[in-house]
C-alpha cells in the first residue's frame, strides 16, 4: 500500500510563497521589480506634480535635458544594472543533471500529466498521473515533453516555467526544502480544458519518498471481497483497459492515465474533483459533465450496482 496522503496545504499558486532555491530567486526578482516600479512611479507622479504648481514665469527645465537623462541616461542605468544583477543571480544552464539528482519524466497530454519515476528495485518504469512526489531537500531533474500541442508546466511555489513543445524534451531543475503540497496549472492555451489542467506536487521526508515509491512501484492490490472482485470485472467487461493501465489487471495502454494506485490520488480529473468517497462514480458516469471535451466518455449506459462496484474498486486501488 502507497504512503498515506499528505493534507494540502493552502492552494496559493503565487511566485512570492517559494518552496525552494530556485522560486526563492524569481521572488527575491519579482520584489526588486515591485519595489522599484513602485518607487519610479511615485517620483514621476511627484515631477508631475511639482510641473503642476509651478509659479507662471519661471524657467522650464531644458527639454533636451529631461529626455537626454528622463529617457536615455536613466532606463540605461536601471536596465544595465538589473541585467548584472540578475545574470549573477541565474543558475548556469546544465547538460546533465547533478549527481543523486531525482530523475522524473513528465508528458503533457490533453488535458492531464503523466508522470513517471524509475523504481530504483527493478530499473521499470513507475506511472501515476497530475501528481509530482518529490523528496525534500533533493534536486530533481524534470524531463518535459508533449506529444500533441505547446503545454507549459508551471509551479509557482517551484520556481520557473518550462514550455513543452512536441518533438523536444526540455529539462527543469527543482527542488523543494521541505515536505507539503502546492499546486501547478499548464500555462499555456492548450485547448477545452487548459483551465483545469492542473498539477499536485507532494514533498516528502526522504525516507517517506522512498517508502511512496515503493509502494507506487507494486502491482494494484487483489481485491478481497465481492463487491471488489464485480469492480475488478466491470473494469474489463466495460473495455476501461484499452486507455488505461492497471498493473496485475490490465496491459499497459497510454491512451489515458495508469489507474493502478489511483485510489490514493488527491484529485481526480488533473485537480477537478477531490477524491474523496463518491467522487470516483461521479467522474465515471458524468465525466463530460466534469470536464467537457474530455478523452474519456461519460458511461451513462452503466447501471448503478455496476457503477458503484467499478467505482468501490477504483477507490480500493491504493
Amino acid at each position: 500500500m502507497s504512503a498515506p496522503l499528505l493534507p494540502l496545504a493552502p492552494q496559493l499558486q503565487s511566485v512570492l510563497a517559494p518552496a525552494g532555491e530556485a522560486a526563492a530567486r524569481i521572488t527575491s526578482l519579482s520584489w526588486l521589480l515591485i519595489i522599484g516600479a513602485t518607487l519610479i512611479f511615485v517620483f514621476v507622479m511627484a515631477l508631475l506634480a511639482g510641473s503642476l504648481r509651478r509659479r507662471d514665469g519661471a524657467r522650464p527645465v531644458s527639454s533636451r535635458l529631461w529626455i537626454l537623462g528622463g529617457g536615455v541616461v536613466f532606463p540605461l542605468v536601471v536596465l544595465t544594472a538589473l541585467l548584472v544583477w540578475t545574470m549573477a543571480r541565474t543558475p548556469g544552464w546544465m547538460e546533465r543533471p547533478p549527481p543523486g539528482a531525482l530523475i522524473v519524466g513528465i508528458t503533457a497530454h490533453m488535458w492531464w500529466w503523466e508522470v513517471r519515476y524509475r523504481d530504483p528495485a527493478t530499473g521499470q518504469d513507475v506511472a501515476l498521473a497530475n501528481e509530482l512526489h518529490l523528496p525534500a531537500g533533493r534536486p530533481a531533474w524534470l524531463g518535459l515533453s508533449s506529444p500533441n500541442v505547446i503545454h507549459s508546466f508551471w509551479v509557482p511555489a517551484l520556481g520557473g516555467k518550462m514550455d513543452m513543445v512536441p518533438g523536444r524534451v526540455d529539462h527543469l531543475m527543482v527542488q523543494v526544502d521541505q515536505p507539503g503540497s502546492w499546486r501547478g496549472q499548464c500555462a499555456e492555451y492548450c485547448g477545452e480544458q487548459h483551465a483545469r489542467m492542473a498539477l499536485h506536487v507532494v514533498a516528502h521526508a526522504p525516507a517517506d519518498f522512498d517508502a511512496w515509491l515503493a509502494g507506487q512501484a507494486r502491482p494494484a492490490a487483489a481485491p478481497d471481497d465481492a463487491l471488489l472482485e464485480r469492480g475488478r470485472a466491470a473494469f474489463l467487461a466495460q473495455r476501461c483497459n484499452a486507455c488505461h493501465t492497471v498493473r496485475g489487471v490490465a496491459d499497459e495502454s497510454r491512451l489515458g492515465p495508469d489507474l493502478t494506485h489511483v485510489g490514493s490520488r488527491l484529485y481526480l480529473g488533473a485537480g477537478t474533483l477531490l477524491n474523496q468517497p463518491g467522487a470516483m462514480a461521479h467522474w465515471v458516469a458524468h465525466t463530460q459533465d466534469v470536464k467537457p471535451g474530455a478523452r474519456m466518455p461519460s458511461s451513462t449506459d452503466m447501471d448503478a450496482d455496476t457503477l458503484a462496484a467499478l467505482a468501490a474498486w477504483l477507490e480500493h486501488l491504493k
